[in-house]
């Protein structure tokens, strides 16, 4: 999978990181202007390069969603976080509610790997710390042990992580983090143990999704929007889904769907599932 090389630096003194979201700088800020030509978007940056980064393919539990920075079990939240900033580099990470006001280093080498950025201009890549495995600027043929180089990889190994996949992926890096996945989930690693996805949880309110349950990330978002329109039972929930209208395939079936309605299954009115994993369903960008 051809994708582009970019050399920096990591930062996260002022910013907020979460397990899958992180702050990076080219050491040439001008390279933010061939992702744009990769992926007919530009790359929101600061003065100085700056700019957000989504890590690709993968999905932490959320530490600050939305203008009410709703949080999942921050014990899962607060590990995958962690481990990313371990993982790029950084040590003794000073914070003030979720915002870094120090850390060692102040900035930590590594490089990224990108073909585009997304909706709200942050860049989507893969990521890893210490020399890159090519050249600042150009492309790279990224493999499966390329992959393997990444702090993407990494989260999905170790269970901090769920793989989120989205068409951009290639088929053999989408199979290589489905299999670790599946590898995590088996040998019961980070947060799997808890995890109820796939085998149902019962939404009592806001509460229960902040401080008991453990699910994908994009299923809490999508009940914390609905609950936050005053709904109080799950009964009208399918239909909110079915307004959003996620877009996805599901690779065991291969049919294409519009809206989570179709893979989320609720019964008495209040315990809610997902009919498939993760790493089953392939979403379209936004």
């Amino acid at each position: 999978m051809p994708m582009l090389l970019i050399q920096g630096s990591y930062v996260v003194k002022g910013t907020q990181p979460d397990g899958d979201t992180i702050h990076f700088t080219p050491a040439n800020p001008s390279e933010w202007d061939l992702v744009g030509g990769l992926g007919g978007r530009r790359v929101q940056h600061s003065a100085t390069g700056q700019a957000t980064l989504r890590l690709d393919a993968i999905d932490a539990l959320e530490t600050h969603y939305g203008p009410d920075r709703v949080h999942q079990p921050l014990r899962f939240a607060h590990a995958a976080r962690d481990e990313l900033l371990t993982r790029l580099g950084f040590t003794d990470v000073q914070r003030q509610d979720e915002t870094v006001t120090a850390s060692t280093p102040d900035a930590a080498p590594g490089f990224i790997l990108t073909r585009g950025s997304d909706v709200h201009g942050r860049c989507v890549a893969l990521a890893g710390s210490g020399a890159p495995p090519g050249t600042s600027g150009l492309e790279i043929d990224v493999d499966e042990s390329v992959l393997r180089m990444t702090v993407n990889h990494h989260m999905v190994a170790a269970g901090l992580a769920y793989p989120t996949f989205y068409r951009s992926l290639f088929t053999s890096l989408r199979a290589e983090l489905a299999t670790v996945a599946r590898q995590a989930r088996e040998s019961g690693q980070g947060l799997w143990p808890s995890d109820v996805t796939t085998t149902g949880a019962k939404i009592t309110g806001l509460s229960s999704l902040t401080e008991d349950i453990v699910m994908l990330p994009k299923l809490f978002r999508r009940l914390v929007d609905y609950l936050g329109l005053g709904n109080g039972s799950l009964a009208c929930f399918p239909a909110f889904l079915a307004g959003v209208q996620d877009r996805y395939s599901i690779l065991s079936t291969g049919e294409r769907r519009a809206g989570l309605q179709h893979v989320v299954e609720i019964t008495d009115g209040q315990t809610l599932k997902m009919t498939h994993p993760a790493e089953d369903l392939i979403f379209d960008e936004a």
